[in-house]
């Protein structure tokens, strides 16, 4: 990833996350549409990089739209088959799934989640995508 891009995108997230702390509405919804205007604009070029959508998603209070960007931020992460962002977007994707009731939709994709964590270093996001999974298919037994 471009590092100007990366250290703009990490910085908005810093932002967005003291708008929250400070309940400062405007904003954090000014930070929201520069970070989505990164995103847009971002999109299709060789800058464009599954972390950033990651992030818009992350910060979507719409349940089904942050499902949407997660999506998109999933196809990008297979387009390079990054195996540390298959893995946490899909936990991210599958925990908002199961947010609005998609058991079966969270288990397909923490399935391959739990594939792609078997490349990764990060043992907490394995175990997390592990333990979610085995949860949510004790619930369909």
């Amino acid at each position: 990833m471009n590092t100007k891009i990366y250290k703009h995108v990490l910085a908005l997230a810093g932002d967005l996350m003291l708008c929250v702390q400070h309940k400062d509405q405007k904003g954090f919804d000014s930070c929201y549409l520069e970070l989505k205007g990164v995103c847009e604009q971002n999109e299709g070029t060789d800058k464009d990089h599954p972390v950033q959508w990651e992030t818009l998603a992350d910060f979507t209070d719409d349940y089904s739209l942050a499902i949407a960007i997660y999506d998109k931020a999933l196809q990008k992460a297979a387009a390079i088959n990054n195996k540390d962002y298959l893995s946490s977007i899909g936990f991210s994707l599958a925990s908002m799934k199961v947010e609005t009731g998609d058991t079966e939709g969270a288990i397909a994709i923490l399935s391959k989640a739990k594939t792609d964590s078997n490349k990764i270093v990060d043992k907490e996001l394995k175990a997390e995508i592990h333990d979610l999974l085995v949860q949510l298919e004790g619930c369909q037994a």
